[in-house]
């Protein structure tokens, strides 16, 4: 590669990093935004708005000792939370908790358990992207 194309290169890496890879939070991010389309062919984009709300909000379908996700995780999800046997749990926003919804596999797998408990069934697309769009934003 001669130096002026290397350069032109370099350039358009440091001005378009975004664009150099998508981590595994984009491409959740991205399946969860097809399967959200499959759904509903007026999707609009995730929202943190309804990403908070969920978080926040009780719900009758799930377990009565978990009526929202805040119950476990606590009302600030920069901060520490315990499930109702007392076990600890790490924050779930991102600014405290860079690891978190990096692996496809986990995160799948707790959507699945907290949403049974929380809201009695498994979680939309919508309701998974809201979610994890609130929780990059914190």
């Amino acid at each position: 590669m001669s130096g002026h194309r290397f350069i032109s290169t370099l350039l358009l890496a440091l001005a378009f990093p975004a664009l150099a890879v998508a981590g595994p939070r984009d491409e959740l991010l991205t399946r969860y935004t097809s399967e959200a389309r499959a759904a509903d062919a007026g999707f609009s984009g995730f929202s943190a708005a309804r990403g908070e709300a969920l978080y926040r909000d009780r719900h009758a379908g799930g377990k009565p000792d978990t009526p929202a996700c805040a119950s476990c995780h606590a009302n600030d999800p920069r901060k520490p939370g315990q499930t109702p046997t007392g076990k600890s749990i790490d924050p779930v926003a991102v600014s405290v908790s860079p690891n978190r919804y990096t692996d496809p596999a986990k995160v799948e797998k707790w959507f699945r358990r907290n949403c049974k408990e929380v809201l009695g069934r498994q979680c939309s697309p919508l309701e998974k992207g809201d979610w994890l769009t609130w929780m990059i934003s914190q």
